[in-house]
């Protein structure tokens, strides 16, 4: 797939971000549990990519890359509670927030167009 370089770099660089947040939630804002969620869903995203480029097969690609997308989709639901709890202001919660939705765009686009290559 051509989506691979892609899908990986952003989503490495969405964890690395979610991890820095997790720090940030922790040392500045006292806030351990839905940021320890994120971190878990957040960083899963590129694992499960991760996963899916090694593959054993189409099937196996979809369904890493199908868990994937179910992380980030948790991601965002994380980041809506963080940002309606106000710990997050707009302008992070907006920045983080429209990474998360390009992965997600990119995660359904690339499992689309895998079944449909099936």
């Amino acid at each position: 797939m051509s989506y691979n370089n892609i899908v990986v770099d952003k989503s490495k660089k969405f964890a690395v971000r979610i991890i820095r947040l997790y720090q940030y939630m922790g040392s500045e804002k006292k806030e351990y549990i839905l940021s320890k969620q994120l971190l878990r869903s957040g960083t899963s995203i590129g694992a499960n990519i991760k996963e899916a480029i090694r593959g054993q097969s189409k099937a196996d690609f979809i369904a890493k890359m199908s868990i994937a997308l179910k992380e980030a989709s948790e991601s965002e639901y994380w980041l809506e509670l963080l940002h309606e709890t106000d710990y997050l202001n707009n302008k992070q919660y907006e920045s983080i927030y429209n990474d998360c939705q390009e992965l997600i765009k990119l995660l359904t686009s690339i499992i689309k167009s895998s079944k449909n290559n099936s």
